[in-house]
């Protein structure tokens, strides 16, 4: 089997890079520029993201 790849595909870390207003500076020096906090951010919010849609398709399941 192959090497699975990240988890967040590059789209959605751009949008979450957007949502926490540090895109700029990503897009002009890449992702080893953002701050460990920005990163940080980053994850709790894909996490976040992540718990809303599994509540979601739980709720849809038990109707």
């Amino acid at each position: 089997m192959g090497r699975r790849r990240g988890v967040m595909s590059e789209s959605f870390k751009y949008e979450l890079a957007k949502d926490l207003g540090f895109y700029e500076t990503v897009k002009n020096e890449g992702w080893g520029a953002i701050r460990a906090r920005d990163a940080g951010n980053m994850v709790k919010r894909a996490i976040e993201l992540a718990e809303q849609q599994l509540a979601q398709q739980s709720e849809h399941r038990s109707e």
